[in-house]
């Protein structure tokens, strides 16, 4: 089912735009345009071009490339309030990679054109926006440091709990291969199996291969 987004609703999920002031949110809200995606569909292809900032406002996407030898090689998983191609707000590029949905997938999309214009419109906005990807710069290298510390327990245990609420159900089938989930964690396969096996036997969750049912949400957002 899709859900409903307007234009403020998706930028207020973005750090990018969560320190504009509310006058400059509501000019930008305007040049905001919702997709929907179903689980299989493209949210762009490789050799599209990239001339939009796409934000996920409900739902998650896998990013990959595919290796010289035919094979998908995963990039990143975007999930609700992560957005991709802020670059192609200023410069124009071609996209590189695929971005798939895995479930269900409502995209708030900003065009270069709209925003440049926008951008020429108001020097004041334009310096806001300036600022507030400069705090974006800052915080993706604090993020960097806070992925390396976090357990792989911790982040398996957002990833479950982050892909149910997509889902909207706590029995669920992993919409990725072990492996993927492993290298979007940065970690082993085996080792996901292992955490999966640990917080079954800790009455977390029940998992058969694949299949997940969160028993207790709860104890799992401790472990994040």
């Amino acid at each position: 089912m899709a859900h409903e987004h307007t234009g403020e609703d998706c930028l207020s999920l973005v750090t990018i735009f969560q320190s504009l002031p509310e006058k400059d949110l509501a000019i930008v809200a305007d040049i905001v345009s919702a997709h929907h995606f179903k689980a299989g569909e493209f949210l762009y292809q490789a050799g599209d071009e990239a001339n939009a900032l796409m934000i996920v406002a409900h739902g998650q996407a896998k990013v990959y490339q595919i290796a010289a030898n035919g094979k998908e090689q995963m990039l990143r998983i975007l999930q609700t309030g992560e957005f991709d191609g802020e670059a192609a707000l200023f410069s124009n590029s071609e996209r590189t990679s695929f971005a798939e949905a895995l479930m269900d997938t409502d995209v708030c999309q900003i065009s270069r054109g709209d925003f440049q214009k926008l951008m020429k419109s108001s020097p004041e906005l334009a310096v806001n926006m300036v600022n507030a990807f400069g705090q974006r710069i800052t915080q993706l290298e604090q993020q960097t440091t806070e992925v390396t510390t976090a357990s792989v327990e911790s982040r398996l245990a957002n990833y479950l709990l982050e892909t149910s609420a997509g889902l909207d159900d706590a029995r669920f089938t992993l919409p990725l291969k072990k492996k993927d989930i492993a290298t979007y964690l940065g970690t082993t396969p085996e080792t996901i199996s292992r955490k999966l096996t640990k917080m079954a036997s800790d009455n977390l969750l029940e998992n058969k291969g694949l299949q997940v049912k969160i028993l207790d949400s709860d104890g799992l957002a401790m472990l994040v």
